[in-house]
Parts: structure tokens; sequence; C-alpha cells
């Protein structure tokens, strides 16, 4: 974990970081980073002037290391990624003031996971083309045109 830790490097001291400091630093930036993912957050920052503040923009800037692989697989998260890319236009940053702006994006963030979850599911419980996941579904029944288990009832 300590190489994973980012750069190692105190830049208020001067002085390399410890393995523990880097472990803290690590995980302080990963909360922070998925704490983005809520708008509610982003617009509590926003009203209290978090993102007119220049050293604050620039630490946003930074952490878009989050993007790379190596650390985005500890996301448990990602949709914080996309909002901390949106969080590095000024235009979008200064709407986030607005509760109703952060209440529509909200509203959609909950519509996409429910159809994300609702489609999940009917994907894993579709039968595939060779056969059925579900071993309870006949071979009969997998190949209706209309996409149901089951023939219609006459």
């Amino acid at each position: 974990m300590a190489s994973i830790a980012g750069k190692g490097w105190n830049y208020v001291a001067g002085v390399p970081e410890t393995e523990e400091q880097q472990k803290l630093r690590f995980q302080v930036e990963l909360e922070f980073v998925q704490c983005l993912g809520n708008p509610n957050y982003l617009n509590f920052l926003a009203q209290r002037g978090y993102f007119k503040d220049s050293t604050f923009v620039n630490y946003l800037k930074y952490l878009l290391y989050w993007k790379e692989p190596d650390y985005a697989k500890y996301l448990k998260y990602p949709m914080c990624l996309y909002f901390l890319d949106l969080l590095q236009y000024e235009h979008f940053r200064r709407e986030l003031v607005n509760a109703q702006c952060s209440k529509f994006i909200d509203d959609q963030q909950i519509l996409l996971w429910q159809h994300y979850t609702r489609r999940r599911s009917r994907l894993l419980t579709m039968p595939t083309v060779n056969g059925s996941m579900d071993p309870n579904v006949s071979s009969q029944n997998a190949g209706q045109p209309n996409g149901h288990l089951h023939s219609k009832i006459s």
C-alpha cells in the first residue's frame, strides 16, 4: 500500500513522508474523492465558497490521479470520478451553489442507478442464446420471440 499511497513527499514540511503518513493520506484522499460522488455534498461545498478558492480548485486537479487504474480500483463509488472531471470546469462549480441544480443531479443519479440495477438484474435472469442461466427454465421457453421466459396463455 505504501507504493500506492501517492508521491510520498510532504510539500508543506519539505521532507519525505513516512509510510504511516502515506497510508493516512491515501485513506483521507480516498474518502474525500468518494464524497465528491454526492451532489448534496458538492452543493454544501459550493455554498460555503470552497469552489471559489484557487487552492481548493488546484487540489481538485491534483486528485485527478484517482482516475488511473492503480488508484481507481480502490473506489467503491466510481461515479465520483465523473463528478471530479466536471469539477474541473468553473461553470459546473458555479452552478452547484443552486440547490435545485444539485437536486436535479441527485435525481438523475438515482434514476441511472435504478435503470442500471433493473437492467443488470434482467440480464442476469434472462436465458442466454445457448441455454439458460437458470437451471429451472426449460430450453423450449428460452427462445420466446417476445423476450419472456414463458409463452402467452391463450
